[in-house]
């Protein structure tokens, strides 16, 4: 799916939730809002989440809650092609605790004229586990703040797959304040160091991500458009990704998210998709108005 037809898609979108909002004009705001915040204990505000880099669970999670999610990507390179997948479960075994492990694979596919030997090989990157607790729900203000740990156990390209298994860590604490603007405005800060570790060489090496995100989500409905501002600082050098994306419900379960990356500054990555399935199982909609 090209720009242009993802451009058509969000104009339709917001064609037939304009439709949907002038024939429900008694709502006074999102329904998906009442949903979530209409039990009050433990509180909980509601937040849209970035679909590319993800929270570990809803800020202000609440015991119970679990997600599947299964992402499919192609990001387009000066010398080949990357097709990204991955499979993430995440749950809430506590109010505000959330949970997630992940496994991330990659797949390299040369353009026309590369040798294949010269791209990087097929992998597992990694097996990521990570939790984040909300320390702050602030219902008048509409804000919400947590702070996470991820641990990346990196893996071994399928090459070379068991020598050694594990070829080093990636340490990533991270912080995130969110804050509703009203009812259908959403903003999100999610910054934190990614620290590498290299096992063989004892190397350390460190960057920086700040993840802003902006979004608008449509009343009555749990479907947003908005755009992630991807941006990371490695010594000397600036990399910034912007990833104008929507989420749609298909059914009360089920969503799906489309995101596109348009790098700023990145010397060998061009054009990106991103295709994010989440499945919610034991969400019931507790309205009775269409999602």
């Amino acid at each position: 799916m090209n720009i242009k037809n993802i451009l058509m898609l969000i104009f339709l979108l917001v064609s037939a939730s304009n439709t949907y909002a002038q024939n429900s004009a008694a709502i006074k705001d999102s329904l998906y809002i009442q949903e979530v915040e209409e039990l009050k204990e433990p509180a909980k505000v509601l937040h849209a989440e970035p679909l590319y880099i993800d929270l570990i669970r809803d800020l202000g999670a609440r015991k119970g809650e679990k997600e599947w999610n299964i992402g499919l990507g192609l990001t387009d390179n000066q010398r080949f092609d990357s097709y990204e997948a991955l499979v993430e479960y995440e749950w809430a075994p506590i109010d505000r605790l959330g949970l997630e492990v992940e496994l991330p694979f990659t797949i390299y596919s040369p353009l026309r004229g590369v040798s294949e030997d010269s791209v990087p090989s097929d992998r597992l990157n990694s097996i990521k586990l990570a939790a984040q607790w909300t320390f702050l729900v602030n219902e008048p203000m509409a804000t919400s703040m947590a702070i996470g740990y991820i641990n990346e156990f990196e893996l071994s390209d399928f090459r070379s797959f068991g020598s050694p298994l594990i070829k080093g860590n990636v340490y990533n604490p991270f912080f995130v304040v969110a804050k509703r603007w009203g009812n259908n405005y959403h903003s999100l800060i999610y910054t934190g160091p990614m620290i590498e570790q290299n096992f063989q060489t004892r190397d350390f090496h460190t960057t920086y991500d700040i993840n802003t995100s902006f979004h608008y989500m449509i009343a009555g409905t749990r479907n947003f458009i908005g755009v992630e501002f991807n941006k990371t600082f490695d010594k000397s050098d600036f990399d910034m990704t912007i990833r104008p994306q929507m989420r749609l419900s298909i059914v009360d379960n089920l969503l799906i998210g489309i995101v596109t990356g348009i790098p700023v500054k990145r010397e060998n990555e061009r054009f990106s998709s991103f295709v994010r399935l989440i499945w919610e199982p034991g969400h019931k909609k507790t309205h009775k108005f269409s999602h």
